[in-house]
């Protein structure tokens, strides 16, 4: 036996996640799906642009009144 080899140590964390897979098949589709709903959406960019171009820019301190 080497030196260098070590048992095969996984976390606790590790175990509970893979014992959750074994219990429900479908989580990770369930997952995919739930972030797919909330964060995977089409942009449009033409409206980005606009909304780009539309930006007003903001003085250093804004609740000082302007000095001319």
């Amino acid at each position: 036996m080497s030196i260098f080899a070590r048992p095969h140590y996984t976390s606790e964390i590790t175990n509970f996640i893979e014992e959750m897979k074994e219990k429900k098949p479908t989580l990770e589709a369930e997952q995919r799906a739930g972030r797919a709903l909330l964060w995977d959406k089409h942009l449009d960019r033409d409206a980005l642009e606009e909304y780009g171009q539309a930006n007003v820019p903001q003085q250093p301190y804004v609740y000082q009144t302007r000095v001319k």
